[in-house]
Parts: C-alpha cells; structure tokens; sequence
C-alpha cells in the first residue's frame, strides 16, 4: 500500500460531492436569477400599463353649451370628465346632466344618469346607471342605458326602459328611440298599461 492512499481515497469521495454540491448552487443561482429578471419584466410591464392609463386631463364642474345657428341647443354638466391617455373617450365617473332646448328656448327635456361616457371619434355620449330622462309633456323615462347620437339628433337604446305617464300609467319595453325633445318616441315590444286615448310619442 502505498502511503497516505487511504487519505486519497477519502478526500476523492469528499471532493466529488464538494463538487456535485457546487454545480447545484450555480443552477440555483440561474434560477433564481432568471426568476428575478421575469419579475423585474412584469414590475416594468405594470408600472408602464399604469403609466399609460394615468389620466391626462381631469375637468372638475363641467360645464358644456352646445349651440347651433346662435340658439343654445344642449347644456351639459358634469361634476368630472376624465380624459385617459391610452383610450378614445372621455368617462364621467361622478355622473351628468343633459337638458335639452327648444327653438324657444325652453326645456324640452332633462336627462341625468349616475355614468356617462363621451366618445369624440363617434359623436355620441352614453348614459349609464340609472338613467332618467323626463320631457315637456312630463313623460319619465327610466333605463340602464341611453345613448344620445349628436349626429343623428336623437336618442336610442337596446336596453329595457320603462315610461311613466303623467296620470302614473306606464309602458315597458326591449328597446327605445327618440328626437332629442323625447317627444315623439318608439318602443319595442311593449307591455304595461296605457289610456285608449294616448297618442303615443306624439
């Protein structure tokens, strides 16, 4: 036997797991670091995502006439309008209020509603939550929905709404469409109660 061999042969085994030992640390090691960097990569991700979604313009007590041939035709207010870098519209999260004139001035409706979103590229604003809408002859509308059309000049929606006379018979139906005076109005499929001598929308 060659002297000090039982040392080598005790320090080969030792070595050898000294060594399996050391390989396991360095995959650690990648691992967690390629872990971190993905980490790193959703925290940008989402601090850019709220970066993009930050308002851009926030207009307290808003306050909209829109006119046309010098007569004031809608008068439009709101407590806030939010107007988001990343997104094609101006939302009213405090809810509006819209009431519409006559040729003589007059209220010929009055809409609130508790939501409301102001698409520019489309010329139109949405009305949402607890929409009502009550016009000149005292008819109340009441929807989840409605969708004021500045181009078209009138008011619609694929949401049930619900009219109430003013004797307190009422109408309900799928679906609605108005002038912007919600004077002369159409709904589908309609069920409730109504005098024989109403002349609907009319």
């Amino acid at each position: 036997m060659i002297p000090g061999s039982k040392n080598i042969s005790l320090i080969k085994p030792v070595f050898n797991a000294l060594r399996i030992q050391w390989q396991l640390l360095v995959v650690l090691a990648g691992v967690a670091m390629l872990s971190a960097c993905e980490n790193d990569l959703k925290a940008i991700q989402k601090i850019s995502s709220q970066e993009v979604s930050k308002p851009i313009n926030r207009t307290t007590g808003l306050d909209v006439v829109m006119s046309e041939d010098a007569l004031v035709k809608v008068h439009l207010t709101s407590p806030l309008m939010i107007e988001y870098l990343d997104k094609n519209f101006k939302e009213m999260p405090k809810g509006l209020k819209v009431v519409e004139y006559d040729s003589l001035m007059k209220e010929s409706s009055v809409l609130t509603a508790d939501y409301g979103i102001q698409r520019s590229n489309e010329n139109i604003i949405e009305l949402r939550k607890n929409v009502v809408a009550v016009n000149a002859k005292g008819e109340t509308f009441k929807s989840d929905e409605l969708i004021m059309d500045m181009v078209k000049k009138e008011y619609h929606s694929d949401k049930p709404v619900q009219v109430t006379f003013a004797d307190g018979t009422f109408l309900s139906g799928t679906n609605f469409k108005s002038d912007q005076a919600m004077s002369h109005w159409t709904m589908g499929n309609t069920t409730g109660q109504i005098p024989v001598n109403q002349n609907l929308g009319q």
